[in-house]
């Protein structure tokens, strides 16, 4: 990518993630004649993802918002353990052929298992639906394209749940970058790890892209945002447990840029991992550093006082203000409505699911 698209591209990523554009329509509208609106009809497909749980209670707490249809869940074993979790109480259980065919249906949020995502919601979008997809995007380049293309042809949304997309502080990160406050970045570093037992171990290693594409996937969209689609992914796999299993679960990726480098590291086996997730990004004029991502916290340092930020280094903390998925559903409903266009264009998550990957060790063919 040159320097001048490159540009092009985050200003475009910018001023979509910090604007609300009217548009007349994208996909169904929900509006009622008289003008009052009435609430979307949402179904929501699996609950073997590991966010399911997570966003099922969100648009279940935004009952202004949606209408909860039902629940597809094809796994019977899997079903009959949810029934007596009381994120699922009282929801209704639908086959996929009765969830899609309901009448008046607008959106599913697709929490399948990784391998299924993409496939489950190309036969959604197919169907007419706005998506919301859990993330990574599958292993299939191909298979991505085809599900942007196929919602772009049918004016429908879809919705990656990259968790720091509507995080407090990354907000205040893309702001600064867009507006310059850091001047010319030269040097991005992001870390996201934790510990996992022996059953997550198993689970994650049927993915060849390990913790990279587990995890790191979600520092990887954000560092997009900031400096665009990279120029080269460079992946650093270490295997730390040979014997146990083939799970990838120590990587590093470089992603080069014409005026800087970024790093994404991302390991499972490290002591209280939460605790030192953090993003930085460091530009000529100024750095900024979240630590920990969740609670988030900021240390800004400016060279120059920037917006209402004084010269020099200050901490900024933020209140917990709900939980980590509103904005995604908030977000969802205003574009449903056709109250504005997405933050995060189809360009935006083929560049992230293209470095995702590199970044992984795996193939983009």
């Amino acid at each position: 990518m040159s320097e001048s698209t490159r540009r092009s591209f985050i200003t475009q990523m910018s001023a979509a993630a910090f604007t609300l554009p009217i548009v007349t329509s994208i996909g169904p509208s929900s509006a009622s004649q008289n003008g009052s609106k009435s609430k979307i009809k949402i179904g929501q497909i699996g609950t073997a993802h590991a966010h399911a749980s997570g966003k099922l209670q969100t648009i279940r707490k935004f009952d202004d918002l949606y209408e909860l249809v039902g629940i597809v869940e094809p796994n019977a074993n899997r079903r009959a353990s949810l029934e007596s979790n009381a994120t699922y109480k009282g929801v209704k259980w639908l086959t996929n052929e009765q969830l899609l065919n309901t009448k008046g249906l607008q959106a599913v949020a697709v929490e399948t298992d990784v391998r299924n995502l993409v496939p489950t919601a190309q036969r959604c979008v197919s169907a007419g639906l706005h998506v919301h997809v859990d993330k990574p995007a599958g292993e299939n380049l191909t298979e991505f394209k085809k599900l942007l293309v196929t919602a772009e042809q049918r004016k429908l949304v879809v919705q990656m749940g990259y968790m720091f997309r509507y995080n407090q502080a990354f907000q205040l990160l893309f702001q600064s970058v867009r507006d310059g406050w850091l001047g010319e970045v030269f040097e991005v570093h992001a870390v996201i790890s934790k510990t996992v037992g022996a059953d997550t171990r198993k689970h994650l290693s049927t993915y060849r892209g390990g913790a990279m594409f587990e995890l790191g996937c979600h520092l990887i969209d954000a560092l997009v945002v900031c400096l665009g689609k990279p120029d080269k992914v460079i992946p650093f796999i270490r295997r730390s447990h040979p014997d146990q299993d083939d799970l990838a679960d120590n990587q590093l990726a470089v992603f080069e840029y014409p005026n800087a480098t970024a790093t994404v590291r991302s390991a499972l086996m490290e002591v209280d991992g939460f605790r030192r997730r953090q993003f930085v990004v460091c530009g000529d004029k100024g750095t900024i550093v979240i630590r920990p991502l969740e609670p988030a916290k900021i240390e800004l340092t400016l060279a120059e006082a920037e917006g209402e930020f004084k010269k020099g280094t200050q901490q900024i903390d933020f209140p917990k203000t709900g939980g980590r998925y509103d904005g995604d559903f908030i977000d969802l409903a205003q574009i449903i409505r056709g109250e504005k266009t997405s933050d995060y264009p189809p360009a935006h998550d083929l560049a992230v699911q293209e470095a995702v990957l590199l970044a992984s060790g795996l193939s983009t063919e």
